[in-house]
């Protein structure tokens, strides 16, 4: 029977095999195009990835053998050394540092996923593989579509991906909200997602935060769980919204992409 580390480090070799599958034809060019992230080129993206993979390759491995992790020093060369390098290196670079990260954590046996603690460095406490993989599998799977919606403005988060992130966006909205777009107007809203389907409340208010579906809303969201999970992240602009996404009430869609601007 698969546990819940076993299904995310599956889904983390999904997704690297999908978007390898798309960097290794990528031309100069290609690595030049603006990505899903608005800052960032697809290169940027792909360094941001590899990056992190060698950073989280090196803390998985201190959980592994019990030595200290990484520390900021670590960090910060790393990433130095990522942004002096060619967007061609990007490139090659994630191929080579994902794949090792996704085979490292393909090697814990059961007795390791089930018990080794891992310290990420930013949580009070270590955790568990299965939330430390967690944590990867978010960063991966919205920063795969970023690079791959360069190359087709209807790609989505990787079904795989969304199911296993989709009950963890309520703990990241501390992070990805701005309530103060709403220039201090509040409504709680029922949300109706399918594929897989969820039914919640959200607060829109001095903070934005999951509630129990409220009896009586202020309107109502209606979408693709896959949207709700881009658009909590700041990844569902007009171009890239699916069919199928409603808003009514006293907020609007337009309203809700002020609010989430992502990471």
């Amino acid at each position: 029977m698969s546990t819940p580390a076993d299904q995310i480090i599956t889904a983390l070799r999904a997704g690297h095999e999908e978007l390898a599958a798309l960097v290794r034809d990528l031309k100069e060019d290609d690595l030049l195009r603006p990505s899903g992230a608005s800052e960032w080129q697809v290169s940027q993206v792909l360094s941001h990835l590899g990056s992190g993979a060698e950073i989280n390759l090196a803390t998985l491995e201190a959980a592994r053998t019990g030595t200290p992790g990484p520390d900021g020093d670590f960090n910060r060369g790393v990433w130095a050394r990522w942004d002096a390098m060619s967007p061609a290196e990007h490139a090659a670079g994630f191929l080579a540092s994902n794949e090792r990260l996704v085979e490292a954590y393909e090697a814990l046996d059961a007795e390791s996923r089930a018990s080794m603690r891992v310290d990420l460095g930013f949580l009070p406490e270590p955790v568990d593989v299965a939330t430390a993989a967690r944590f990867r599998l978010s960063e991966f799977a919205l920063h795969q579509w970023d690079a791959e919606v360069a190359f087709n403005r209807f790609a989505a988060v990787t079904p795989g991906a969304v199911a296993l992130l989709l009950d963890q966006i309520g703990g990241m909205l501390a992070w990805t909200s701005r309530p103060h777009e709403l220039d201090g107007r509040g409504a709680t809203l029922l949300v109706r997602l399918h594929a897989p389907e969820r039914t919640f409340g959200l607060r829109l208010g001095e903070q934005v935060e999951i509630v129990d579906a409220p009896e009586h809303p202020d309107g109502e969201l209606v979408a693709p769980a896959e949207a709700w999970l881009r658009l909590a992240t700041g990844r569902l602009g007009p171009q890239h919204t699916p069919d199928g996404v409603l808003v009514t009430g006293s907020v609007t869609l337009d309203d809700l992409r002020r609010v989430f601007v992502g990471f």
